[in-house]
């Protein structure tokens, strides 16, 4: 028995002119954007902070954000499209075997973490209100909650699938087992969408169906753990004095977030060429041990040379 059976087969986006299709995994990127701004608009609120600073901090988060993940992405699972393909790095465009929009696609979140406090780094250069490390305390609650919409747009686009398991948990993510030319060819509709729709609903096509095997929805188990982990960051900044502990929240949020990865990461599949594969431990989770570590020097080591401002 499954608990969680079911096939998963959806339509990832609209088509709207051409070859532009608004993905629904851009979309939940723009939700994570949007609700992280109005809680760094709460939190500026409580703590009296002008909100002449939020919008900066907002462009500079977005901008930080993207290019991290995606230079990460890049560094740590797709280094070939440095030679390959190489401007499709920077746009939403695929290059290779003629110009199609993709939507921004491949993106690592250990290079968003690491752009992430690079920009907020920069951005503390010029409006230098508060703290590096008070800033990214208070950063790293919308963080975690945008990390929850990021994994559910994984899922919708059937990426970052899990392992193939037998146990309770198992979902048939259809559109990753056949590629658009191949669920075609294999069905002999011309419609990419039609021929994804057969394989589920006419019995034609149950044996393509039956071929596609049940895997472990990893995208679900770290968009829920994530939820956890903004309700215990938002728990300790406005329910106790941790706030005022530099660096303390932030050091919460590498620990929470990044062994939350750590464990998943046992029931996903390989994300790219695994460029690290030490002691059955994978590329994803070697990355994140060092952030855990720097997570409990700032949380139990950490001392402030001086107040902030």
């Amino acid at each position: 028995m499954y608990l969680l059976k079911f096939d998963w087969n959806p339509i990832t986006g609209i088509d709207i002119i051409g070859n532009f299709k608004l993905h629904f995994y851009s979309l939940m990127w723009v939700t994570a954007f949007v609700i992280g701004w109005y809680i760094m608009k709460r939190i500026f609120t409580k703590e009296k902070i002008s909100l002449e600073y939020l919008d900066p901090l907002f462009i500079y988060t977005v901008l930080a954000t993207m290019i991290g993940a995606r230079l990460g992405h890049v560094l740590f699972y797709q280094s070939e499209l440095i030679s390959e393909d190489f401007f499709s790095i920077f746009l939403p465009f695929s290059f290779k075997g003629g110009i199609q929009f993709t939507g921004f696609q491949g993106l690592a979140s250990h290079g968003a973490a690491i752009g992430i406090i690079i920009g907020m780094y920069l951005y503390r250069k010029k409006y230098n209100y508060k703290s590096l490390l008070w800033i990214l305390d208070r950063v790293v609650i919308s963080v975690a909650s945008g990390a929850v919409f990021i994994r559910i747009g994984n899922f919708i686009n059937s990426e970052i699938i899990g392992k193939v398991t037998d146990s309770s948990f198992g979902v048939r993510f259809i559109q990753d087992e056949y590629y658009k030319n191949q669920i075609m060819q294999l069905t002999g509709i011309n419609d990419v969408k039609k021929a994804y729709a057969a394989v589920t609903d006419n019995p034609q096509f149950s044996e393509l169906l039956n071929a596609v095997p049940y895997r472990h929805p990893a995208q679900l188990y770290e968009s829920f753990s994530y939820i956890f982990v903004f309700l215990i960051l938002w728990f300790f900044y406005s329910k106790t004095n941790k706030k005022d502990q530099t660096g303390f929240l932030f050091g919460l949020f590498l620990i929470l977030l990044w062994t939350v990865r750590f464990f998943v990461e046992f029931v996903k599949e390989p994300q790219g060429d695994e460029y690290i594969n030490w002691f059955n431990l994978n590329t994803g989770q070697w990355l994140s041990i060092p952030f855990i570590i720097i997570g409990l020097y700032f949380m139990f080591i950490y001392k402030p040379k001086h107040v902030a401002k």
